[in-house]
């Protein structure tokens, strides 16, 4: 029990300093933070209110949903991705191998700062949508939403953690960009998948950001209709897809 109990003590020293060290970073903090709250006050508030006061509601939750996926896979895929190459570059995640802290915490800490980073987003729209958009969800609904987000961020954590170990720290930020972004659109977070093309909605299930976001959006009966345990599954097999090759990697590395 003592061990138990001083692995955690350590697992919450790792992550107040990786909070700390995100929040300083306010290159990463604003971004993060704002594009996301913009994106849907513009497109899931004011531009959704032009459609008449019923419709404006349906596409105000409907955007909250695709909008929040966007929200928080983007400090997953960067606090793994361009983060993590940095420090890689930078020899401490040799430093943490090498030090007597299992390296395992280090990857905890982190997507535990992810999820808590990825909350603040979630509520920040939640209040939003609610107060701004006549988004009125459940209470079941709004806490089913919160969960399946921020348990939606470990395949990307996983995802970037695959970034981080391959790119260089001068190219981390672009490569993720160039990845995230256009997943997003693929994926049907900016426009309702069922507007884009046939070719394109046959894509999107290549897409982890397209499978979290039906989940989201089944909460609220607005999505495609697929099985709701084709998402989980897919879900669950980019997740372990991602950290073999994590795995891999990581051991190449030593």
């Amino acid at each position: 029990m003592s061990q138990l109990t001083h692995r955690m003590k350590i697992v919450y020293l790792e992550t107040k300093t990786e909070n700390l060290k995100t929040w300083r970073t306010l290159g990463f903090v604003l971004p993060s933070l704002s594009f996301p709250l913009m994106f849907y006050l513009f497109f899931g508030v004011i531009f959704a209110g032009m459609n008449g006061e019923n419709d404006a509601e349906k596409v105000s939750g409907y955007l909250l949903a695709t909008y929040a996926v966007f929200g928080v896979i983007g400090p997953a895929l960067f606090s793994f991705g361009a983060d993590m190459a940095t420090e890689k570059d930078k020899g401490l995640l040799t430093l943490k191998q090498v030090s007597p802290m299992p390296v395992i915490i280090y990857f905890i800490a982190k997507a535990l700062t992810a999820m808590g980073f990825a909350s603040i987003i979630t509520l920040a729209m939640f209040l939003i949508a609610a107060l701004l958009g006549g988004v009125s969800l459940s209470a079941g609904q709004w806490i089913g939403t919160w969960l399946v987000l921020i348990v939606g961020t470990i395949p990307f954590c996983a995802m970037g953690i695959c970034l981080g170990l391959k790119a260089k720290a001068q190219a981390a930020g672009a490569l993720v960009n160039v990845i995230y972004l256009p997943m997003a659109f693929l994926s049907g977070l900016w426009l309702p998948i069922q507007m884009m093309p046939a070719v394109i909605q046959d894509f999107a299930g290549f897409m982890p950001a397209y499978h979290l976001s039906q989940l989201v959006l089944k909460i609220q009966a607005f999505d495609v209709g697929q099985s709701l345990w084709l998402h989980v599954m897919a879900l669950l097999c980019f997740t372990l897809l991602f950290t073999a090759l994590a795995l891999k990697w990581f051991n190449c590395n030593d």
